[in-house]
């Protein structure tokens, strides 16, 4: 019998569109903004239209077919996505000028890529005739079995491949922290990002999504979904990808935070200060467990219990996790309790096929369909 309940957000709630767009469009700066590698300045702008927003998007993701990859794989957090798309285009830029800049490109790959390099890259890069092509990466990992966090390590494979230098800079570090807070200056917005990230805006004039969610089912029937849920004694928590700030604001705007436990809100800022306290590299982002894992016992649990707990967890019928990705799937069955997909997500009503073959519990078409097996 269910007696907790845990939801992922994006896809589930609220929609992930603008979180796919954001993710374009940091691509898109990275390769094309003088604070980068400046390969097309006059093609960057802040100022964008929907409609030059969703060219981008289709641009970058080929149509989503890359974003579509990636979520097949397990990779969830758009951070991670970013990272991947980026330095994969990085990796093929620098294949084009292997056998004139070696001496160069051995440097680069020998120590983590920060603002500076990226710029020394870009102004190398310039003096090429030097192209991205964003349809490269779908056919590069195919080759690869890597899942989840190993499609990270792969880059390294890709380097030697197509650079010949051996390397493991590929990983989260620098770059990925770079692409992290470009990301939220996108998001959040030049009002909040120094909030959300502790550092100030490197471009401004971003104006954010956060006053712009769009919810997956009518707000107020959420609200009520959750309000019925605690009225019938079910403790309901969340488990997102998504920071505090995204997640708190917006549930607060839509007036769902009073039916929840701040303490079983589990966001981002959690998992990374879980990640940076451990200092080995590990990836504790789902599909790893440790997001619901806190979920279950808390805030105040330390990391190291969250981490020694015995998967899977004793009654772990009673326990439901909500999400319409294949990590959050993946992290159920690692927890050992029940699994809802909802078909909300990226990939809508076609991921039906997939979550039938990971034999999800229910395949829900909305997270208001949650009643109907309560």
């Amino acid at each position: 019998m269910i007696k907790t309940i845990l939801f992922d957000v994006d896809g589930v709630l609220l929609s992930e569109e603008h979180y796919f767009d954001v993710s374009a469009l940091t691509v898109w700066e990275l390769l094309h903004s003088r604070n980068y590698l400046a390969l097309a300045p006059e093609q960057f702008t802040t100022d964008n239209s929907k409609e030059e927003i969703k060219k981008i998007r289709e641009h970058v993701f080929v149509n989503d077919t890359v974003l579509k990859f990636m979520k097949s794989r397990g990779l969830n957090a758009n951070w991670d996505m970013i990272y991947l798309s980026f330095s994969h285009q990085l990796i093929y830029l620098l294949s084009q000028i292997k056998d004139k800049e070696k001496e160069n490109i051995g440097k680069w790959c020998q120590a983590p890529i920060n603002f500076d390099t990226l710029r020394a890259i870009g102004n190398v890069l310039r003096q090429y005739d030097v192209e991205v092509d964003f349809g490269l990466f779908v056919a590069d990992f195919s080759r690869s079995k890597a899942t989840k966090q190993e499609l990270l390590g792969f880059l390294n494979e890709l380097a030697k491949e197509k650079l010949g230098v051996e390397t493991s800079i590929f990983h989260k570090g620098e770059l990925w922290s770079i692409c992290e807070h470009v990301s939220q200056e996108w998001y959040v917005g030049d009002e909040n990002v120094l909030v959300s990230t502790g550092r100030p805006s490197v471009q401004t004039g971003k104006k954010g999504f956060l006053a712009n969610e769009t919810t997956l089912a009518p707000a107020k029937e959420i609200g009520n979904l959750f309000a019925s849920l605690t009225a019938s004694g079910f403790t309901i928590g969340i488990g997102t990808g998504r920071p505090a700030l995204e997640t708190i604001q917006p549930f607060q705007h839509l007036e769902w935070l009073a039916h929840f436990d701040e303490e079983r809100i589990i966001t981002a800022d959690e998992v990374l200060q879980a990640e940076k306290e451990l200092g080995d590299g590990k990836s504790l982002s789902k599909p790893h467990p440790y997001t619901y894992i806190m979920g279950l016992k808390g805030k105040g649990t330390s990391i190291q219990d969250c981490l020694h707990t015995s998967l899977p967890i004793d009654q772990g019928d009673e326990v439901l996790v909500v999400g319409d990705s294949l990590a959050d799937l993946l992290a159920a069955r690692q927890l050992g309790c029940q699994f809802a997909a909802v078909l909300t997500g990226l990939s809508g009503k076609a991921a039906r096929s997939e979550f039938e073959s990971h034999q999800a519990d229910y395949i829900l078409d909305s997270v208001l369909d949650i009643k109907s097996i309560l």
